[in-house]
């Protein structure tokens, strides 16, 4: 990997390397947000990989949309086997056995099956399946100074289309209904923000960020697939947050003072009247 020193894009960067490289993110503002001491922590606390789930849908769901070629590289569909005898069990045995130095996420018959519908059903929708099949670049990261605070920032949008400013941002979410309320939860207006003004800083244009939805969840048998952006006013609480997580990520590194001790308020049912 070549040292990331500053502005700049890259096609090729893995996503570990990306995590690991210099620049605040996203993901990074979300731990400011909650608190600078939580962000230190992330950094320096242990993963018990033994404990991690062993199948993350969304990440499937990422890697059959935007890069259905890297799949096979990536997972492994079992056979179905009979649990029921005791030559089943013997044979999914063998096969864990078989795959176990792969270094692949393997997926029962069930997860591959539904993950398979949740792809088609989003090639079925006429702006998904074009933001999709359109030329345009998966996982690639960019790099920007922010002008205001001389931070470097970095980005790694699911997918922006190579002759239109246009980002596509791919969410898995368990009930098409609960999507509105997530954006405010998971801070995804952020995230529209920074990404938009990465976008920007280094081509030179403001893009339009699209949220591409997969419903994990079926309804009358099949699984929703909606593409929408935000209305301007929930974009501009996510660059007011956006602008106000990267001051105090700057603050704090200029200080190098992650102390953050948030009192704990007493809930409403806990207070007497």
């Amino acid at each position: 990997m070549t040292p990331i020193t500053g502005p700049g894009i890259h096609y090729d960067l893995s996503n570990e390397d990306y995590h690991n490289s210099p620049g605040i993110s996203n993901s990074g503002l979300g731990l400011i947000d909650e608190s600078p001491a939580t962000f230190i922590w992330n950094q320096a606390a242990p993963v018990d990989e033994d404990k991690t789930k062993p199948l993350d849908m969304g990440t499937a769901l990422h890697c059959i949309l935007l890069e259905p070629d890297e799949f096979k590289d990536r997972f492994i569909i079992a056979p179905e086997f009979n649990r029921r005898t005791t030559a089943g069990k013997a044979n999914e045995q063998a096969f864990l056995s078989e795959c176990s130095d792969l270094g692949k996420t393997i997926m029962t018959v069930e997860e591959g099956r539904k993950l398979n519908f949740m792809r088609e059903s989003a090639m079925a929708h006429p702006d998904a399946r074009w933001l999709l099949e359109s030329e345009g670049h998966a996982e690639a990261s960019i790099y920007w100074t922010d002008k205001e605070t001389g931070e470097l920032c970095r980005i790694r949008p699911d997918r922006f289309l190579k002759d239109r400013p246009i980002i596509i941002d791919v969410k898995k979410v368990d009930g098409m209904d609960r999507f509105q309320r997530q954006v405010f939860d998971f801070c995804y207006h952020r995230q529209d923000a920074m990404y938009c003004d990465g976008y920007k800083q280094h081509f030179g244009e403001d893009p339009i960020f699209l949220f591409l939805i997969v419903s994990s969840t079926i309804s009358c048998g099949k699984y929703p697939v909606r593409v929408r952006p935000l209305d301007e006013e929930a974009k501009q609480l996510g660059r007011e947050l956006y602008r106000k997580n990267l001051n105090e990520y700057h603050r704090c590194r200029v200080e190098d003072d992650w102390h953050d001790f948030q009192p704990i308020e007493a809930p409403y049912w806990a207070r007497r009247t």
